[in-house]
């Protein structure tokens, strides 16, 4: 028999005062406020204004730019900081890799990462460059794991470095394997990065639609002179779009022979489709 629990008087008070709360109405009787929490949406505040700010910011700072005054949100901060999803430096305060960290114990990523890893080493071992693997997250594409080229010098994204999804390849590619419905979801979401370049909605279309044709993107950086950017899909089961394995390719111009362009996109796609294959995808690159 299903177990029940008596609901004692002050206890069926408390259930009448939050069913009241969940069922207020606007003055149109449109909209219900469900379960609020203060406090909560205080410290997600917090934590995204920091996740958007280039620089370290005050209390006075923090307030401001929340419409909040410094009583509202100080022993928000103050908790932050001691469960080490802050850092404070004079009285300036940042995020901490705490978030970052958090997302790496997330089951999908790890077991990812995990497999790509020694696919990766192998390809910067071959196309003697260094390669990244992205994947989207909340209108941003984020680098989750990184191999260095073997070469005594190399070129390459950061593990945790956000980048555009607008005008990168690997962004290009995050977005073309994906429905039409999760695709405008993704764009709506849009986080713009600093020193992005405007782009048309009409001409990003087209690019999206030539990479998908393509199954891959090949483009010269928008960041970076000289850098050419190649990035392939991995697909996992039910055609399912997971992340985007990218080689940010340099060319020597010395008397060292390293592969061509050509030979690393050929590695690269090779990976990619292995990657797929291992991931649970069973027609991609085949």
């Amino acid at each position: 028999m299903p177990r029940t629990r008596k609901i004692n008087p002050s206890d069926a008070d408390a259930v009448q005062t939050a069913a009241a709360l969940t069922d207020t109405d606007d003055d149109h009787g449109a909209t219900k406020t469900r379960y609020a929490a203060p406090a909560l949406d205080k410290g997600l505040d917090i934590l995204e204004l920091l996740s958007r700010s280039e620089q370290m910011l005050t209390l006075n700072q923090i307030s401001r730019q929340l419409g909040r005054s410094v009583n509202e949100i100080f022993r928000m901060v103050v908790t932050l900081e001691q469960r080490g999803y802050l850092i404070a430096d004079n009285d300036h305060y940042r995020l901490s890799l705490k978030l970052f960290e958090l997302a790496h114990h997330h089951q999908p990523i790890r077991s990812l990462v995990s497999t790509a890893l020694p696919h990766m080493r192998e390809l910067a071992n071959r196309a003697v460059q260094s390669s990244h693997l992205t994947v989207y997250e909340a209108g941003r594409v984020i680098v989750v794991a990184q191999v260095d080229s073997p070469e005594r010098w190399a070129f390459g994204l950061k593990v945790g470095a956000l980048v555009s999804l607008t005008d990168t390849a690997s962004g290009h590619v995050l977005l073309a394997f994906r429905d039409e419905a999760e695709r405008a979801s993704m764009l709506a979401a849009h986080v713009r990065m600093d020193g992005e370049q405007e782009i048309e909605a009409a001409q990003l279309m087209r690019q999206i639609d030539e990479t998908r044709k393509r199954g891959h993107s090949r483009m010269e950086s928008r960041q970076i002179r000289g850098v050419i950017n190649l990035s392939y899909p991995i697909m996992g089961a039910n055609n399912r779009m997971l992340a985007a394995l990218n080689v940010p390719y340099i060319e020597r111009i010395d008397k060292k022979v390293n592969p061509s362009l050509d030979e690393v996109q050929g590695i690269v796609q090779e990976i990619s489709a292995r990657l797929s294959r291992l991931m649970g995808d069973s027609s991609f690159g085949a």
